[in-house]
């Protein structure tokens, strides 16, 4: 709370930006991916910034529900990306469920949505009025109805168009059939109607004391890769493949490493021309003075491997799709520095009450943690709050494909990932010593991974979580553990 111009006491603001795919070495001052983020870095110098935040389930819908909710998939009815295939089987955030966003409209917050949503479940009559139907057969855009926007009563939004060039949006009281359609780079028309927002919002604040929260949700610097602005490719688009593509982990003998190739000059000029919008955002809040009383939140709904791994995209257990960026920030009052706060998507919706001072109103049922005590505390402060890990969820996306859970310390991840005949493949990786992930340590660490397995069911017992591998890593760690107290037995039986 900060006292008004006429003396009373104000609530705090929020502007959360996220922006979509932005993995977290993608962040200039970490030194990490060869890519330029100067309003970022500046940002960086005075926020609170998480080393090991993490998209759990890092695939768009399902992170986002999470983000919003507070809750884990099976909790928020959204366990798979919310397309026209998984709406049949009832994918889509349910409107009975309270979001962040619920509590603060009851709270007399002004409440902006700007961008891309991606949490309705599209009917039959999206397909011609939004992006229309894509080369999977599938409609993945879809309207959302007034009264099925969470309190957010500005609304200027997408479900999910990946036309970054001439995006689309769907405003106010406007019809399904009616958006509003647009020639200009979505990030930049998204971000002049982020300016309008804090126009307004910034008057209404300082005459009347109405606090706002704007959420700005960019969909750059996903894909399609070949809509950025050339003034962005500008430092990249000379650069060899190995000056961009350099974490030890890429592997150069898959084609997945080509494409990477192809695609990381424009994926990283998307990153540069995100972070120029986002610093005009925070050009905004210091002219209408609104630095001190607002807590400016950055993040991503997942990263993406980019020829890591031998992978392309995101949904996989490793790093470069399960780290975020997670900037937090408001002069005196966030103690700036790194912190290696173990942060989970649906710890945000109650972390962004407690910030804003209604702890009190966290939702009834919510499965994420109040983590705004380590945030208000210096970074090397033990005293609050700090998960000791966090859960990795990669449910079967079809037949035949497995079904991973997995469990990410500080230091360590285990994953096991379920067969449909039965069996369970248990990794382990010690992040510590091989933060790239290159080796699996489970043979010579068994009782270390036999302590996390049991860590990770009782995590996905507290969410709610219905993976049918419980029985079979059961097995494993049974088998695991009397190894462990018998090394011999293996050698034993293999002499049998």
């Amino acid at each position: 709370m900060t006292p008004g111009e006429d003396g009373s006491v104000r609530r705090p603001n929020l502007v959360l930006v996220i922006a979509d795919q932005w993995r977290a070495g993608c962040l200039g001052f970490l030194g990490e991916d060869p890519v330029r983020t100067p309003a970022l870095d500046e940002l960086a110098e005075k926020s609170r910034v998480l080393t090991q935040a993490v998209s759990n389930y890092p695939v768009c819908s399902p992170c986002r529900a999470m983000l919003m909710t507070g809750r884990y998939p099976y909790g928020n009815g959204v366990h798979l990306n919310v397309n026209s295939a998984t709406a049949e089987l009832g994918v889509g955030l349910r409107p009975e469920t309270r979001c962040w966003s619920d509590v603060l409209a009851d709270e007399g917050y002004a409440l902006g949505y700007i961008g891309k949503w991606h949490l309705e479940a599209p009917v039959p009559a999206d397909a011609a009025a939004g992006e229309g139907v894509r080369e999977d057969g599938r409609v993945w855009d879809a309207y959302t109805a007034p009264d099925r926007r969470h309190g957010f009563g500005f609304w200027y939004s997408h479900g999910c168009c990946d036309d970054h060039a001439r995006p689309h949006y769907w405003t106010g009281d406007a019809p399904r059939e009616a958006p509003v359609r647009v020639d200009q780079w979505s990030a930049e028309h998204e971000t002049d109607v982020a300016l309008s927002f804090l126009d307004g919002a910034a008057r209404d604040y300082h005459r009347g004391g109405t606090p706002f929260a704007l959420v700005l949700s960019y969909n750059p610097p996903h894909q399609p890769f070949d809509q950025v602005p050339q003034r962005y490719l500008d430092g990249y688009s000379t650069r060899s493949a190995r000056e961009l593509l350099t974490r030890p982990n890429v592997d150069w003998d898959r084609p997945e490493a080509a494409e990477a190739a192809r695609a990381a000059p424009s994926y990283y000029a998307a990153v540069t021309g995100v972070d120029h919008q986002i610093g005009r955002v925070l050009a905004a809040l210091d002219e209408h003075r609104l630095t001190g009383d607002t807590f400016v939140v950055f993040t991503s709904d997942h990263g993406m491997q980019l020829g890591s791994h031998g992978l392309m995209y995101k949904n996989v257990p490793y790093e470069e799709s399960m780290r975020v960026p997670f900037l937090v920030s408001r002069p005196g009052h966030v103690p700036p520095g790194r912190d290696d706060l173990l942060l989970s998507s649906p710890d945000v919706a109650p972390t962004v009450l407690g910030l804003l001072g209604v702890a009190d109103a966290i939702v009834e049922g919510t499965q994420g943690r109040d983590l705004s005590g380590a945030l208000l505390a210096p970074p090397g402060d033990r005293g609050a709050v700090r998960p000791g890990a966090a859960l990795y969820l990669g449910p079967a996306a079809g037949p035949g494909d497995p079904d991973i859970r997995g469990l990410r310390t500080r230091t360590h991840k285990l994953v096991a990932a379920y067969a449909p005949e039965g069996t369970v493949a248990v990794r382990l990786f010690d992040l510590a010593a091989d933060p790239y992930e290159r080796t699996d340590v489970v043979a010579d660490r068994s009782a270390q991974a036999v302590a996390l397995a049991a860590a990770l069911t009782g995590e996905l017992d507290r969410t709610g979580d219905p993976w049918p591998g419980r029985s079979a890593l059961a097995a494993w760690t049974a088998r695991a553990r009397k190894q462990t107290e018998d090394p011999g037995q293996a050698s034993r039986g293999a002499a049998r």
